[in-house]
């Protein structure tokens, strides 16, 4: 079957660690042939792009991501071949799921947009994005094209945990969602209301957790594809109904993977391309940069199992580049220059919580108004993130200081739950470029440390140039460090190393972060004028 319109659900690692270690699989043939094809190098994308949910439409593939606390949250990617992708919109505009995500007397880090569902439906053209939001309901947004605009269509009472959005070859929508116990929901005709909903699997103990269901039906069977976090893969079969019975095989499990230092790869999806072959996008655990989307092709057993083809007993670093037909474009890339022209910020950049929309602008330059007073950057509105692009990356920032005014900070921050940042403070009339290390939560994500001057200079004028260098390679903490210019050609490096940690419970990876807050009173406002990424 052609799953053209094919749709796969997001999910989210929730418990240990991943492991590393082998698995079994068919193996691609190795030798002079195979080295002499075309190939393509795992991670596909290495910014962190979680949970990804992937399919094609026509000649043309799309995955969504989860984005926690970040908005607009659900970005969706766009790419023609399976390997080079862009950023092409973001499926939820804003997380308008209450106050704490405006950081109004609460905050909602590491809530937000997790594991959900990005879907096509033929019947209208249109895109399904599907998510729970608080363990508390689920929300539905369409869009008759993925740059938007995006619409909530429905919320639904009953919370699809880590759901799968399948539209069925009659019309008819079904949700598998759930952990360790396996439910499947069917919608109304016209997706808004749940029509029924039933349990369909109950995981044995000898296995464990599963969760991040991807809902697919092919060749007339249902298929539910499920991750064991976050060493593992399974998939349950049935041939009597998307309400199953289901049987269950193991997919993978402590697979090594193509990333020196990272884990397992797990939770993604599956695709077939327009010649029929198949293939399977995870991600892989690889902090402190996030985790980070591999693609491996996939075989079917004549019983109509899945196989991942692994390389030397692991997923492997190369493979052949998928064959499809020559790409109608080259796609945007995810790093370079922004100088923030035009009338809206590119979908490369997510806003830290929603933003106040009338204290920022672009156009000449990105403008940051000061919109909170706070000495802790974890509360201050309109901090605007950068995913870090691995295994190294340098982000270089030019900024007009002039309007800042007493009590106000600005700058580049490396944003995490341990954070650190260069940039610039205004006290008594006069300016001076420091780094601060110390921002720091803890495992409730509430505030422990504001920060720390390590070091500092004085600078004239109006004008500066900051810089941080992010070496986010996994398999331990890696270096961060920070430098200034007056001139935007000689950079002097400012205080010592920052060092990153590469614990995964606050999910999300590192980011570049631009920001701007007072300490005293609002009024201040500051120009970032040009925003670069490059690696080396």
């Amino acid at each position: 079957m052609d799953l053209s319109w094919s749709h796969q659900a997001l999910s989210r690692r929730r418990t240990l660690a991943a492991a590393t270690g082998l698995a079994a699989g068919a193996l691609l043939p190795t030798g002079p042939a195979f080295a002499a094809a075309a190939q393509y190098t795992n991670p596909v994308i290495w910014q962190d792009f979680a949970d990804i949910d992937v399919m094609r439409v026509g000649d043309t593939y799309y995955a969504s991501a989860s984005t926690m606390h970040y908005s607009p949250g659900a970005p969706v990617l766009r790419s023609y071949d399976l390997v080079n992708w862009e950023i092409a919109g973001h499926a939820v505009p804003a997380l308008d799921f209450g106050a704490k995500y405006d950081l109004n007397g609460a905050r909602g880090y590491v809530r937000g947009i997790w594991a959900s569902s990005l879907a096509y439906r033929p019947s209208n053209r249109t895109f399904y994005w599907l998510g729970q939001i608080d363990f508390a309901r689920t929300y539905l947004y369409t869009a008759t094209a993925v740059e938007g605009p995006w619409s909530r269509l429905t919320t639904i009472s009953t919370p699809y945990y880590d759901a799968g959005l399948l539209v069925d070859t009659d019309d008819t929508l079904y949700v598998a969602y759930g952990n360790t116990t396996i439910s499947v929901a069917q919608l109304s005709r016209d997706g808004r209301t749940q029509v029924r909903t039933q349990e369909v699997f109950r995981t044995p103990s000898s296995v464990g957790t599963l969760e991040g269901a991807r809902f697919y039906k092919i060749s007339g069977q249902y298929y539910i594809f499920l991750t064991r976090p976050a060493n593992g893969q399974y998939i349950l079969k049935s041939s009597n109904g998307p309400f199953g019975p289901y049987t269950m095989r193991q997919v993978l499990l402590d697979l090594r993977g193509p990333i020196p230092g990272g884990g397992v790869p797990h939770q993604g999806g599956l695709v077939r391309t327009q010649s029929g072959a198949w293939y399977y996008m995870a991600f892989v655990d690889a902090y402190p940069g996030g985790r980070m989307p591999a693609l491996a092709p996939v075989t079917w057993t004549a019983d109509g199992w899945p196989v991942v083809q692994l390389v030397d007993g692991a997923w492997g670093t190369t493979y052949p580049l998928p064959a499809v037909p020559t790409p109608p474009r080259q796609v945007t890339p995810m790093t370079g220059v922004d100088t923030f022209d035009g009338t809206s910020l590119k979908p490369r950049w997510e806003w830290n919580h929603n933003p106040d929309n009338t204290r920022w602008s672009v156009g000449n330059g990105l403008t940051l108004r000061t919109a909170t007073v706070t000495h802790d950057l974890y509360w201050a509105r309109n901090t605007l993130t950068h995913r870090i692009q691995g295994p190294t990356s340098t982000a270089t920032v030019q900024l007009d200081h002039s309007a800042m005014r007493d009590g106000d900070r600005a700058g580049l921050a490396l944003l995490r739950d341990s954070s650190a940042w260069i940039g610039l403070k205004r006290d008594g009339g006069a300016t001076r470029v420091v780094t601060v290390t110390g921002l720091t939560m803890d495992g409730n994500w509430n505030t422990t440390g504001t920060g720390t001057v390590v070091a500092s200079a004085p600078v004239s004028g109006g004008r500066v140039w900051l810089r941080a260098n992010a070496d986010i390679r996994p398999g331990a903490p890696r270096p961060g460090t920070f430098s200034y210019s007056t001139d935007g050609i000689t950079f002097t490096r400012l205080g010592p190393a920052f060092s990153m940690g590469n614990d995964w419970r606050f999910f999300m990876g590192y980011r570049f972060a631009l920001f701007n807050h007072a300490t005293q009173a609002l009024g201040g406002a500051v120009r970032v004028m040009r925003f670069e990424v490059s690696t080396p």
